[in-house]
């Protein structure tokens, strides 16, 4: 479940009479607990208490507390013994009208009345396997209002099913948006009474619903008629107290789809919350999903965390700005210049959904100009920076009206924290009718249209708040001459995941400078274009990227279109967990990168809370290395040949199912002698036998002789004449035998081409020759020293494998050519080589223990064998101390030793070339 789905399931509980007997076991459901755990509960058979109530080991224990004891009935779950035996991570004691828990790791404690448990449901999203607690129960109204809003949005689609349909899509997000402005009117004094909206919608309107819409529509009518014409508009008196929004929030139709019971419940329940908490940063990516049909199912699985944004933002520009804050102290002249500077930056997303990063640089913003006017003694100074200064493009209509919504709302918000309600209110309405959010394809768009360096001619899509019309407006930056920052989280998409329209895109961003972006990541197209805008204008740019972008093949591709000779990287966030709404095991692994022109200011590559400043950072994200590794034919370091598996090119006819052999052999016993087990990479890993015929060419009278084998034999003959390819034609004079032989007798090291990047190390099977052939979706270390299984086996050699090779999606894709041959090595002593040999030999042996359990079950990130671990760790130490004398603190200290390594001995490499040329 997540955190969404969870509210709904507490709130619902909540909504239901108590029931004393059930109420311990519906808790734990709501929190994803399946039936056959709860009724093991029930049973008492996992039921660890020993005071009468519920306990779950290493979660909870909770109890229901006679009418007005919680809190002692809370003291005696803390004191029992059974809480601390089983490592229960909660207590919680309610009677129905009082909830009391405590977190026992931290010691935090709630108090609050049943009716408010759903408020706080995030207290306890650990019981959910949820890690970004702090996260959601600081976004807890954001979730719950979420959640609600689109219940109401599905139940309205039921009576309205026109109103999901492509032409009247628009009106309902429409729609939306105004609601959600008018529950956050009513709620901020916007209105001149509380609960002015949610108030008059259950008064005037009829239980029934049937004339919900009406009234809804009535309202709307007024917040777009000024006070003078309202009579004349027929605005009825009941709704006159209205204010005027202007801004094109209720312009145009004043339509609203019809309510069923149900959906005015809907309704009057999200107004029944307290809309003063709506976080902008956070709910606009939230509320988007509700209009989305493909993410509705995941709904608000996909925001971008604050403490994420501001992984991107801070290094940008506001660290800098603090800096200059901090220098200015109390100094008035430095802190005007500072507020100057602060009104002429534009912070520009061109892809900026539902305006997440927007609205955040914005606080920020204003955080900073709130600073320096106290220091100046300016506190009730109306701010300098202008909304407009913060400008995006948006493929979705939708997307891009709450992305204007939320910096609305986040500039009121800001007023009022630093200005004062009445302040606040009296500078809020009418809203500006100018439109500064783009809706469109950003790969198509010129972005130096939209966003020019100077306040003259800036062209942008639409003239009121809402409305895109054929004639375009133009809108002046407010304040010349000012840096711009482009910042954002582009969509990830894969060449494979690519629509021929976004292939177009990326050929259009590129104008032709490649010779082809058919296997680009669809993220490349922003940088190219952030590339064009910043040698320009001069800007700085910083996208979250799939890591594909500076990892792999794609590496050589394009980073030297992105960065030519005048553009450099500034600072980088690589490979780290990009966590969300839903359990730990749903983040995506992601990289930051800042690119702007070349300078001598320092560069910065951030590790976690650690940061290190650098001379230059290369595409692969490596500190002080520029270099970029390219495929080699034979080993840089002394080690054994790699080779590819055998390649049947058979169209099946070789190949058996563990079925199939079965039933050759039992109707021919003769037909074993010429079967193998055919081993490829998910063979290997999951432990799938499949068969293939190996027929030596001395074997081949005997075998056809079976007419299973002959049939096969013959079908294989006729694939390879029907091919296209002359070399295949050439193939069907030995149908017997494998397209392209590679097979070793002997013991040989298989590692699979493609694995997942969640296990610790690289998997690889043993086999023997006589037993099994590899297939080509494998590669063979044959012939192999046992201290190279070691060099294999390492973390040294995964994150080399990682960034150097790259994935396919999420999955690790091994390359002999350009991650073994290219793997540097330092010349190994004889006793180097023992100690590693050692060290391969301990982690066979682990292996061997938990026969016969597959590589995917031995090396499963939470499952591993602890013996197991243990032999990896050793051999990552003895290994790393061969390297630089003791452990490597992290990865990104490993890559650097790697690339400087790789450095040095491919220069090595190439003046022994030059001397052995000048000789010639």
């Amino acid at each position: 479940m997540n955190a969404v789905e969870i509210e709904e399931a507490v709130s619902a509980l909540v909504e239901q009479p108590f029931d004393v007997e059930d109420f311990p076991y519906a808790f734990l459901a709501a929190f994803g607990n399946k039936e056959t755990t709860l009724r093991r509960l029930r049973t008492g058979h996992t039921n660890k208490s020993d005071v009468g109530g519920v306990l779950q080991r290493a979660n909870i224990h909770l109890a229901v507390a006679p009418v007005g004891e919680v809190s002692a009935t809370l003291s005696g779950l803390r004191a029992s013994p059974a809480t601390g035996k089983h490592n229960a991570r909660f207590i919680l004691a309610t009677d129905g009208a009082r909830v009391e828990a405590e977190d026992l790791e931290s010691g935090e404690p709630l108090a609050c009345n049943w009716a408010e448990l759903p408020d706080h449901f995030g207290f306890f999203l650990p019981l959910a396997g949820i890690t970004t607690v702090r996260q959601i129960r600081e976004n807890a109204f954001d979730i719950r209002a979420t959640s609600k809003l689109n219940k109401l949005y599905v139940e309205l689609l039921k009576t309205n099913p026109e109103w999901g349909g492509d032409e009247r899509r628009v009106d309902m997000n429409h729609f939306m948006a105004r609601l959600i402005f008018s529950f956050f009117a009513e709620d901020t004094g916007i209105t001149p009474e509380r609960g002015m909206f949610s108030s008059t919608v259950a008064q005037m309107s009829a239980a029934d619903s049937s004339n919900t819409h009406e009234v809804i529509g009535a309202v709307f009518k007024a917040m777009n008629t000024r006070h003078d014409d309202r009579a004349a508009a027929g605005v009825p008196r009941w709704a006159l107290s209205f204010p005027y929004v202007n801004g094109g929030l209720f312009a145009g139709t004043t339509d609203v789809p019809r309510f069923s019971r149900t959906a005015r419940a809907y309704l009057l329940q999200v107004g029944s919350l307290d809309w003063k908490q709506i976080n902008p940063d956070i709910f606009g990516s939230m509320i988007q999903a509700v209009a989305d049909d493909d993410e509705r199912g995941a709904l608000g699985m996909h925001y971008t965390s604050v403490p994420n944004i501001l992984k991107v933002l801070n290094p940008l520009f506001l660290d800098d700005l603090r800096a200059k804050l901090e220098e200015a102290g109390d100094n008035a002249r430095a802190l005007l210049n500072l507020r100057k500077r602060l009104a002429r930056i534009r912070v520009f997303d061109p892809a900026c959904g539902s305006g997440n990063f927007l609205v955040i640089a914005y606080k920020e913003l204003r955080n900073i100009e709130h600073e320096i006017n106290r220091r100046r003694g300016e506190v009730d100074r109306r701010s300098d920076i202008p909304l407009t200064n913060f400008r995006g493009i948006e493929l979705r209509d939708f997307a891009a009206e709450i992305a204007r919504l939320a910096l609305i709302i986040a500039e009121f918000q800001c007023d009022v924290l630093f200005r004062g309600q009445q302040e606040a209110i009296r500078d809020f309405l009418p809203l500006s009718s100018e439109n500064w959010i783009t809706c469109g394809n950003a790969l198509r768009l010129d972005w130096f249209a939209l966003c020019r360096p100077t306040g003259t001619a800036v062209r942008v899509v639409g003239d009121d708040l809402f409305s895109t019309p054929v004639d375009q407006s133009e809108i002046d930056f407010e304040n010349e001459g000012g840096e711009t920052y482009i910042c954002g989280n582009p969509p990830y998409k894969g060449s494979q995941d690519q629509t021929d329209q976004q292939k177009h895109d990326l050929e259009a961003a590129f104008g032709g400078r490649l010779k082809s972006t058919k296997s680009a990541d669809y993220v490349s197209g922003w940088f190219i274009l952030a590339r064009d805008f910043i040698a320009r204008t001069g800007g700085s740019a910083a996208f979250v990227t799939t890591n594909s972008i500076h990892q792999g093949r794609q590496v050589s591709l394009y980073w030297p279109a992105f960065l030519g000779k005048d553009l450099e990287i500034t600072f980088a966030r690589p490979s780290f967990k990009w966590s969300n709404l839903a359990s730990n095991k749903a983040a995506v692994t992601v990289s930051i990168i800042g690119i702007s022109v070349i300078s001598n200011k320092p560069k910065r590559v951030y590790a976690d809370d650690m940061v290190k400043e650098v001379g230059r950072i290369g595409p692969y994200l490596v500190p002080d290395q520029t270099e970029i590794v390219s495929p080699r034919s034979v080993p840089l370091s002394a080690v054994s040949d790699m080779s590819n598996g055998s390649m049947p090119n058979d169209g099946g006819g070789l190949l058996l199912s563990s079925g199939e052999a079965r039933t050759l052999t039992s109707e021919h016993p003769s037909a074993a002698l010429f079967l193998r087990r055919l081993m490829g990479s998910h063979d290997s890993i999951h432990g799938a036998i499949r068969y293939c015929l190996w027929i030596e060419d001395a074997q081949l009278r005997d075998a056809l002789a079976i007419e299973p084998i002959r049939a096969r034999v013959e079908a294989v003959r006729n694939h390879r004449l029907r091919s296209k390819r002359e070399t295949t034609n050439e193939l069907a004079a030995a149908p017997h035998r494998f397209g392209e032989v590679r097979h070793s007798p002997g013991w040989t090291l298989l590692i699979p081409r493609h694995s997942g990047e969640d296990r610790p190390y690289l998997p690889f099977e043993l086999t023997e020759g006589s037993v099994a052939v590899i297939g080509d979706s494998a590669i063979a270390l044959p012939r192999f020293r046992m201290h190279e299984i070691s060099l294999y086996a390492s973390r040294l050699h995964l994150v080399w494998i990682a960034t150097v090779c790259g994935k396919i999606k999420t999955d690790f894709r091994y390359s002999n050519t350009l991650g073994w041959n290219t793997f540097p090595v330092p010349q190994l002593t004889e006793q180097n080589i023992a100690d590693l040999s050692r060290c391969a030999e301990d982690i066979l042996l682990s292996r061997e223990a938990h026969y016969p359990s597959t590589i995917a079950d031995l090396y499963d990130p939470e499952t591993m064998p602890t013996n197991l671990r243990e032999a990896h760790e050793r051999n990552d130490e003895v290994l790393e101390r061969i390297y630089i004398g003791r452990r490597f603190r992290n990865d990104t200290e490993r890559l650097e030793k790697l690339f400087a390594m790789y450095t040095q001995m491919t220069a090595a490499e190439k003046k022994v070339v030059s001397k052995r040329g000048k000789r010639a």
